[in-house]
């Protein structure tokens, strides 16, 4: 009997956690959003973020999504040919690559990358006390370090998951006419005519969405760590955590809303 309680404790008390975490992250969005529509606005902040995110991860993503499609093309050759439908190839890859696989593994990559990234620098900040010295000279550290952030990361990942979308797709066409013998003008009529503009929209959506998620989980992550070097590396692992878990099931909520 004593177990069983201590068991329904233990689940109550990981069910109020994640609400009053949820509480917590949806009170910090809505401040930060609120800084992206006031003046002053950080540029030079919001481009430097933006550089980093976008150009700066563009290798991992780009050899991602090369071999991502690479992958595909293969393991849907050896699926199809055992009912004659490897004409069907080409249209995998293409939906595929562009409603789930660009987004969402873009996104990871992104999350294991600049969510650990934003995490540790806004995590130093907070244990070294910058955040309160920017306070001190007027600045507000959700205007400066948060805002320009969140906007970098909405308006990169979508520019990344383009170019995953492309690079896939190419990484399939590769494989289909160099190693499984497809026409090259065959395999990209089947691509062409299957792909709708829907399609690539859906994606981008989600990529937005993704890059929101990871910029928001790793400044707050960052923002609230405390405990010196040790509460830093704990943020670290939980923005990348939380943001990797929130990607699959905003990719999940988003699919549902989309091709219902």
């Amino acid at each position: 009997m004593t177990a069983a309680l201590d068991l329904v404790a233990l689940l109550g008390r990981t069910v109020l956690g994640l609400l009053r975490a949820l509480g917590q992250v949806s009170l910090f969005a809505a401040e930060a959003l609120s800084h992206l529509v006031r003046p002053p606005f950080f540029l030079r902040q919001f481009a430097r973020h933006f550089v980093e995110i976008a150009y700066f991860s563009l290798p991992v993503v780009a050899l991602t999504a090369l071999f991502t499609g690479m992958v595909l093309a293969l393991q849907s050759y050896v699926g199809f040919a055992r009912f004659n439908a490897e004409s069907a190839i080409a249209s995998v890859v293409v939906l595929s690559v562009t409603r789930e696989l660009g987004p969402v593994l873009a996104g990871l990559m992104v999350a294991g990358r600049i969510g650990a990234a934003m995490a540790a620098e806004i995590g130093t900040m907070r244990v070294t006390d910058q955040i309160d010295a920017l306070t001190t000279l007027s600045t507000d550290p959700m205007k400066y370090l948060v805002a320009p952030r969140l906007l970098a990361g909405t308006l990169a990942l979508p520019l990344l998951v383009l170019i995953a979308d492309i690079l896939g797709v190419m990484g399939g066409f590769l494989v289909g006419v160099l190693k499984l013998g497809f026409v090259p003008q065959t395999f990209l009529s089947n691509a062409w005519d299957i792909l709708q503009p829907m399609d690539v929209i859906s994606g981008l959506v989600k990529a937005a969405v993704f890059g929101f998620v990871i910029a928001l989980m790793g400044c707050w992550c960052g923002y609230a760590s405390r405990g010196g070097a040790q509460g830093v590396g704990q943020a670290t692992t939980r923005a990348v955590v939380a943001a990797s878990i929130l990607i699959l099931a905003f990719d999940y909520l988003l699919t549902a809303a989309f091709f219902s």
